[in-house]
């Protein structure tokens, strides 16, 4: 099995919302038969014995609860595919699908049905299996508590400016990890590219770069004495056909399917080797509250908050434009396109100051973002955000034409209206003296 296959099978079990339930389903019949097995044992207390009866009762009610509950989450899981795409972005789905406490309710409540089932079918009238009747009591407890905690964090993390931080930290664990990943493999200078033949490697079927086994590429071009060049980014579409990889070697070169089988291509982007994608997410949610059938600016300086503490990220670890990665003896093997600082930034900001330009509380809040940037990069990064600044300056002189508005929207303010009419570090001006003149 290709790396790329392996991948792929990894990303589908965690999207997954029936693998999970599937395991606890199994697990509950598991337990139930050595539940069963267990039964008549001294030590067991004489309060758990049971009619017949009774245990046929609770037994056939928990059964029916766990149905009814099964369904009651999955109608859950409806109402936030409503919402999340309606209101915030359909990108972040991929990632809800992948929440582990959900899983684990679903797999709890099926676990709970077929312990309980199982148990029904081993009632006798001079058979009950007391113990299994008493640990199907304490499942129904814990789904119940499990059940509540789902709901607490439902309720709490569905609004936008909690997923807007949700979204934030992943990609900033993402980006921390591809960076110190792209540090370990690192060349010490730029690839020279051999001056033999250059072969292109072509995708069959196409799709989105959703990740690549860069420490089996470098392998593979150490292998065959070559350097492979990436034509495309984590994240991009490459069309069928289309170049993927280009090989420069003077001797063989490797096989085109050793070299596909390390690239993983799919029908959309994927978080894992992709933190650009999660400011994608970051993005998606403002620009659906600028939109005029929400009109709720607020909620999009909100999420400038996690964008700016993003790129505050971005800008410490010090991405590129492309990475050189090196075998163990320090000679480039593999070239990877990537995103530089100035990328970033453009994706963070630009559709959002065309969709807020008319907004005073977003001109001032993305002006205070860049402000705050300008304070704390190195010196390489300020070009960009200086270039952004002019952008801002220009759509405000665009779109407020009277002066006082004008000069409330070049106001740098973290709040954008949040009754700061200074610029940040600078001291408020003084107000005119209410006293009568002489």
């Amino acid at each position: 099995m290709s790396w790329a296959t392996r991948f792929r099978l990894r990303q589908y079990a965690k999207a997954s919302l029936w693998i999970v339930p599937l395991l606890g389903l199994l697990l509950g019949g598991a337990l139930a038969v050595a539940a069963a097995t267990a039964e008549g044992a001294s030590w067991l207390p004489r309060t758990w014995d049971y009619s017949a009866t009774t245990a046929s009762s609770v037994l056939s009610s928990v059964v029916g609860s766990m149905i009814a509950l099964l369904g009651f989450v999955v109608t859950i899981g409806v109402l936030v595919i409503q919402q999340a795409t309606g209101t915030l972005s359909p990108r972040y789905m991929r990632l809800w699908y992948r929440d582990r406490l959900q899983k684990a309710v679903l797999a709890t409540f099926t676990g709970t049905f077929a312990f309980s089932y199982t148990l029904l079918r081993s009632i006798e009238t001079n058979s009950v299996p007391n113990l299994g009747v008493t640990l199907a009591g304490v499942a129904v407890a814990v789904s119940l508590l499990l059940l509540l905690i789902y709901l607490n964090r439902f309720t709490h993390n569905l609004r936008p400016v909690a997923i807007a931080d949700i979204v934030a930290r992943m990609g900033e664990r993402v980006l921390d990890r591809v960076a110190a990943h792209l540090r370990s493999h690192a060349a010490t200078g730029e690839a020279p590219r051999p001056g033999g033949p250059v072969d292109r490697i072509r995708s069959e079927r196409g799709g989105v770069i959703q990740a690549f086994d860069a420490g089996g590429m470098v392998a593979l071009a150490t292998r065959h004495d070559c350097v492979l060049v990436l034509a495309a980014s984590v994240g991009d579409f490459v069309p069928p056909g289309a170049a993927v990889v280009e090989v420069h070697h003077g001797g063989s070169p490797p096989d085109p399917r050793r070299v596909t089988a390390l690239i993983a291509l799919g029908a959309e982007r994927t978080i894992e080797q992709d933190p650009a994608f999660a400011l994608r997410i970051l993005v998606d949610i403002a620009i659906r509250a600028l939109s005029p059938a929400v009109n709720d600016p607020t909620t999009a300086v909100q999420v400038l908050n996690h964008i700016e503490a993003f790129l505050h990220a971005v800008g410490r670890v010090g991405l590129h434009d492309s990475h050189v990665l090196a075998d163990d003896r320090g000679r480039p093997r593999v070239v990877v396109p990537g995103r530089g600082w100035a990328d970033y930034l453009e994706l963070a900001v630009t559709e959002i100051r065309e969709y807020g330009e008319t907004s005073l509380q977003v001109c001032r809040r993305l002006r205070a973002l860049l402000d705050g940037l300008l304070t704390a990069l190195p010196d390489d990064h300020l070009p960009a955000v200086r270039a952004e600044l002019a952008l801002l300056d220009d759509a405000v002189e665009r779109e407020f034409t009277d002066p006082a508005r004008r000069a409330g929207a070049r106001t740098s303010d973290p709040q954008g209206i949040g009754g700061g009419r200074h610029p940040r570090g600078a001291p408020p001006a003084e107000r005119p003296s209410d006293a009568p003149g002489p």
